[in-house]
């Protein structure tokens, strides 16, 4: 069995408890009602091992958020560069989604933009070197 789909009601459901900010038995009953009613597309038995590589980074991301946040505090960051960064083959549109967040989610980085050909315009805040 294909462990997709289940991944894709559990984004939505934690996605509308992110939203709502409420979990009382009838928003829970709400969330899973329209996480079962909004559109799915077919999904490539590939797409579970993005699924799992994709939580991995979410788990990194956490704890170098932090360390990133600590840097801006401790040491000023007053460079910022534009970067274009590719999008990894085979991306469904719900790992796009979790990519960008990824991105955004450090303080450091911010995408800008999604290019349909195939990468992210990302802002980054950077150090000045020393010359």
């Amino acid at each position: 069995m294909d462990a997709t789909p289940l991944f894709n009601i559990i984004l939505r459901l934690v996605i509308w408890f992110l939203l709502t900010a409420d979990l009382s038995p009838a928003n829970i009953m709400i969330g899973i009602s329209i996480a079962l009613l909004l559109p799915r597309n077919k999904t490539s038995l590939g797409a579970l091992n993005d699924w799992l590589r994709v939580l991995w980074e979410i788990i990194v991301a956490i704890p170098q958020a932090y360390i990133e946040a600590i840097q801006i505090m401790v040491r000023p960051h007053n460079d910022t560069v534009v970067v274009s960064e590719v999008v990894k083959p085979r991306r469904t549109p719900e790992l796009i989604f979790l990519d960008i967040f990824l991105i955004t989610f450090t303080p450091k980085t911010v995408v800008l933009k999604y290019h349909e050909e195939g990468w992210y315009e990302v802002h980054r805040v950077e150090r000045k070197r020393k010359k």
